[in-house]
């Protein structure tokens, strides 16, 4: 992922699976703590459900 990226521009976002499916929304973005770059991200599947935590190695924007 681009280092360049503000973590918090991705809090709200969509987020889709490898077929273009949206999964959820984003509600977190954890940070490497080396260097600094977003790693996971918190996706909210559906209302009453859980954060999954996925990885944001590949992904677009």
């Amino acid at each position: 992922m681009q280092s360049d990226i503000d973590p918090r521009s991705l809090i709200g976002r969509k987020a889709f699976d490898r077929d273009g499916t949206k999964v959820g929304t984003v509600d977190e973005v954890y940070l490497d703590d080396a260097t600094g770059v977003p790693e996971w991200a918190a996706v909210r599947t559906g209302l009453f459900s859980r954060d999954a935590f996925v990885p944001l190695e590949p992904s677009e924007l």
